[in-house]
């Protein structure tokens, strides 16, 4: 269950460097996917902290074609973010501005547009991560990215093949000096952690963060049973550095009008606040960003 539109953001704290990576989707009008279209301007207006790493994530690219009935492609990666607004440019001045700021891809998502889902699918694991591997690094290249998200909500794979998959593009990826940093984005749901965890069971090592989805759990969600979430899922992906997570109009999880900072505090207290995942920037921008400045502000205070 996706909760998202297009853009993220995070933070991680990380040798007294702290991190956020916030989310942005922005959609191609004419491949018939569902998102929100951000403008360059949006980005600039997102307040950075100079005190923290600041990741933006794009939304998405995904291995379908990008016709009116879009089909799997086997790891050919396409852009499904307005490319107008979001291109290699308006990338290079925002990275120009702020030395802390990465920016990274996701990959999949929830759905193409029309209600069709968006499904991890492999011919075979040597040709999807060749042409995983071909596909990104281009685009990766062209518009000088730091990462990848992993965010596939739907599988025609079992999860030993997607493990496989996803694991090899990662590794292939840093060890060519691609990327940087890798994330994942799953949420409490069997069939979602059924992959997840058989990826982060052979490949946790190559995974830098997980943007758990906190946000997918229902909405009232108190201090309590949000630690316990937290604690459960540090559990299942063991040694991770899992960020604590919301989403920016409340529409579930543990909503930042109300504790979701009560709760930050006392991961910070404990020493388990490795950062907060935004999603998403879009809807940030109509409230002016006060939930990405507060969430800086907390992980820009040294523990």
């Amino acid at each position: 269950m996706e909760l998202r539109s297009s853009a993220g953001m995070k933070w991680v704290s990380l040798l007294k460097k702290r991190f956020i990576p916030i989310f942005w989707s922005a959609t191609s009008f004419g491949c018939g996917v569902t998102a929100v279209i951000i403008c360059l301007s949006s980005v600039l207006d997102v307040p950075i902290n100079p005190n923290v790493e600041f990741h933006f994530i794009l939304a998405f690219a995904i291995d379908y074609t990008t016709s009116s009935s879009p089909s799997p492609t086997n790891g050919k990666f396409n852009i499904f973010w307005d490319n107008d607004n979001l291109g290699p440019s308006q990338v290079s001045s925002i990275k120009g501005k702020h030395s802390n700021v990465k920016i990274a891809l996701s990959l999949g998502g929830d759905s193409l547009g029309d209600g069709q889902h968006c499904y991890f699918k492999a011919f075979s694991v040597d040709s999807w991560v060749s042409n995983a591997v071909s596909s990104l690094t281009r685009v990766i290249k062209e518009y000088n990215l730091d990462g990848i998200d992993i965010d596939y909500e739907h599988f025609d794979a079992n999860p030993d093949t997607f493990a496989e998959c996803i694991g090899r593009l990662i590794t292939t990826l840093k060890k060519n000096k691609v990327i940087s940093f890798a994330s994942i984005a799953p949420y409490d749901d069997e069939p979602i952690q059924s992959h997840y965890l058989a990826l982060w069971k052979s490949y946790g090592h190559v995974i830098d963060y997980v943007n758990f989805q906190f946000y997918a759990y229902d909405k009232g969600t108190t201090v309590s049973q949000f630690m316990n979430y937290f604690k459960t899922q540090s559990s299942n992906y063991k040694g991770g550095k899992v960020l604590a997570s919301f989403i920016s109009d409340g529409r579930g999880g543990l909503s930042p009008e109300d504790d979701f900072f009560t709760a930050c505090n006392k991961l910070k207290s404990q020493q388990q606040l490795h950062g907060i995942f935004a999603w998403s920037a879009d809807d940030s921008k109509p409230r002016g960003f006060r939930y990405e400045k507060r969430s800086q502000a907390l992980l820009a205070i040294p523990h």
